[in-house]
């Protein structure tokens, strides 16, 4: 560790950096001393800070550098010069650039035009079809499908690129096979360390830069300590990716401190960034079709716990979840819409029975995006939740901000409190998500 004492000495500063660049065993830290606010009259201070320095201020400061005191807008000559010899340098080496990768290009051309392709945000054509098609029958878990469909994209798509924050075993997002970065540069696995912020800013720099499509994965509890990356995702409106699973108290046994609440409608509230929690396998790969497709970022909320699939050949499943909202299961003359997304959406469904039981038409929507179904037009919105039907939205999480789609006159089957530690679908019960509770619910609502 080196210490400037005077940050405004430059030869101080370059002589600190000469000194790390010997060193090339390890780090190095270089700590420059400053003063906030130096050559202000409220140098030293929070004030410069805080507050504008006001005229007399202003005047005073430039006074001490030696500014003229009546230009407003002032570059000097040495500054100015300096800037325009770095652009004729800037021309000169991107010729230079060019020289060689045109070089390159004439003796890999498939490379360099993957290059080419990959920068420019373009994906191979047909890429799309390496996404599986899950049969129903077997329950999936949409963690486990998320990677499988991911291992699948892979293939076409080499831009694909990132990891987990030490939870690569529970996030499932590992390519396999798949050389590990840390060990062969050439890899893709990304071995992040238990540092989710760190995790996604460097997938922010990454999409910033361009050419890769890369990915941060950890549970979705932990997206707190993502928030501030993702909103600034959000803010450049770049392609990054974030993998969250675990999505909801149907984790289970871990409880309260890993069981997330509120941090979907967190993430749902920064504007520009799209939402993704798919219902089964097939709404999975939707969305990882849809996330690709789109061109700023997005986040999945993915169960650890196994669900029904979606039988394919009945529903245009990539159809409905390029809408954000489908109708899943429908009935003549609807009295009540139920609205579920992830997990809760087999609650609807099994909900839909009881109530047809009793004679009581039933629609059931799939939401997978709120973000997405924002997007599209009031028409295809009224279709899928017309105002004359009440509706109930079923989400294991926070009901803020449902009413916009439920109406004043519907209903949320939510929560307002922390989960409880215990197996998975026992939480799920005592909790209120079970198909008795909501079609209780829904019968309360129709008149």
């Amino acid at each position: 560790m080196q210490i400037v004492e005077d940050g405004n000495n430059l030869a101080q500063i370059e002589a600190a950096i000469n000194v790390a660049k010997a060193e090339t065993y390890k780090p190095s830290f270089i700590a420059v001393r400053t003063v906030i606010g130096y050559g202000s009259p409220k140098a030293g201070t929070n004030k410069v800070h805080g507050e504008a320095l006001g005229a007399d201020a202003v005047a005073a400061t430039k006074k001490f550098f030696g500014f003229p005191e009546d230009q407003s807008f002032y570059v000097p000559d040495d500054a100015l010069k300096n800037w325009r010899q770095a652009v004729d340098r800037g021309a000169a080496f991107e010729a230079d650039w060019k020289k060689l990768f045109d070089g390159y290009a004439a003796a890999f051309p498939e490379l360099a035009a993957q290059f080419t392709r990959t920068q420019s945000g373009r994906r191979q054509a047909g890429w799309e079809k390496a996404i599986p098609t899950y049969p129903a029958g077997k329950e999936v878990a949409t963690r486990n499908a998320g990677g499988e469909v991911m291992n699948k994209i892979a293939e076409v798509v080499p831009e694909l690129f990132g990891g987990a924050a030490d939870l690569t075993s529970s996030t499932k997002t590992i390519f396999k096979p798949g050389a590990n970065f840390h060990v062969d540069p050439a890899g893709r696995n990304v071995f992040f360390g238990v540092r989710e912020f760190g995790m996604c800013a460097a997938v922010n720099g990454m999409a910033a830069h361009g050419g890769l499509v890369p990915f941060g994965s950890t549970f979705f509890t932990f997206s707190d300590y993502c928030k501030p990356a993702i909103r600034l995702a959000a803010l450049m409106r770049i392609h990054s990716l974030f993998v969250f699973t675990h999505d909801s108290i149907g984790l289970g046994e871990d409880g309260p401190t890993h069981q997330p609440i509120e941090q979907l409608m967190m993430l749902r509230a920064v504007p520009d960034l799209t939402d993704f929690r798919p219902a089964d396998a097939n709404e999975t790969a939707a969305c990882w079709h849809l996330a690709l497709e789109r061109t700023g970022p997005s986040f999945f909320a993915l169960s650890r716990q196994n669900l029904p699939v979606i039988d394919a050949s009945k529903v245009d499943v990539l159809g409905g979840v390029s809408k954000g909202a489908y109708v899943l299961a429908d009935a003549e003359s609807p009295k009540v819409i139920l609205i579920g997304t992830g997990s809760e959406v087999w609650t609807c469904m099994d909900a839909k029975k009881q109530l047809e039981a009793e004679g009581i038409a039933t629609r059931v929507v799939s939401m997978p995006s709120w973000e997405i179904f924002d997007e599209q037009s009031t028409d295809y919105k009224a279709s899928v939740l017309p105002a004359s039907v009440p509706k109930l939205a079923v989400e294991a999480g926070s009901p803020l901000g449902w009413w916009k789609y439920v109406g004043l006159d519907g209903g949320v089957v939510g929560l307002d409190r922390f989960g409880a530690s215990a197996p998975g679908p026992i939480v799920m019960e005592k909790l209120g998500f079970s198909a008795g509770n909501v079609a209780a619910h829904a019968k309360a609502l129709v008149k």
